[in-house]
């Protein structure tokens, strides 16, 4: 993650529901691509998702993922990533 944007996570939330963020960690990064990778992995406005990520940021209840892209993070509910199963 950028330093720029790790001095700035404190700060942001989730657009949702307004819940601190943190970094996803390098094994839900690895397992999100994974999925990804394998084409089953669909944003939460129903988009699939083609690209793997840079780095995600993951709301405070760990269930979804807001993907980093190019250092930016990508802060929209439709762009959310459902976690889990």
């Amino acid at each position: 993650m950028d330093a720029v944007l790790r001095d700035l996570l404190p700060k942001l939330r989730c657009p949702e529901k307004q819940s601190t963020l943190r970094e996803a960690t390098a094994a839900e990064l690895d397992a999100l691509n994974a999925k990804i990778a394998a084409g089953a992995v669909s944003t939460v406005g129903g988009e699939k998702v083609t690209e793997a990520l840079d780095g995600a940021l993951v709301r405070a209840e760990g269930d979804i993922a807001y993907p980093i892209r190019r250092d930016i993070p990508i802060l929209i509910v439709e762009e959310g990533i459902a976690l889990g199963s």
